[in-house]
């Protein structure tokens, strides 16, 4: 994963054997944070899953630039009241989503790669260059 606003990233191994390694889940948490409030919460690790399998379908080696991981209340509310696209009940103040970009690969690519994993949300944001990919229902939305 890559977090553009930063210039962390991390290619890191986060399961052995079926099992999370909780030091490197620790470190995905603290990367993945409301980077506005600096706020860290515990992610949903099914969302790692979701990422990597998509990843891996995708067949690249760059990183992903992650726009968006956990969202305090208070950034979601800011962001609701700057664009409609921002739901209320947003999955990444559960921390259970992701907003993600890759440069080699377009919205329609990433999208169809999370879709495969018919492991949770997958929205598509052409305009704005990204997918989210969360862990909740499956569905999908966007254009």
């Amino acid at each position: 994963m890559y977090s553009g606003r930063t210039g962390e990233s991390m290619d890191t191994i986060y399961w052995i054997e079926g099992e999370y390694i909780p030091e490197v889940v620790k470190e995905i948490n603290h990367f993945m944070r409301d980077w506005r409030t600096d706020d860290v919460v515990g992610m949903d690790p099914r969302n790692f899953d979701i990422m990597a399998a998509a990843h891996r379908l995708m067949d690249v080696n760059e990183p992903y630039m992650l726009l968006s991981g956990y969202r305090s209340p208070k950034t979601n509310a800011m962001l609701r009241s700057h664009s409609k696209g921002v739901a209320k009940n947003s999955l990444h103040m559960k921390g259970q989503a992701a907003d993600l970009r890759l440069q080699s690969r377009s919205v329609g690519q990433m999208a169809k790669a999370a879709a495969a994993c018919s492991a949770g949300g997958v929205g598509k944001y052409s305009r704005s260059n990204f997918v989210h990919m969360d862990c909740g229902p499956v569905r999908s939305w966007g254009g």
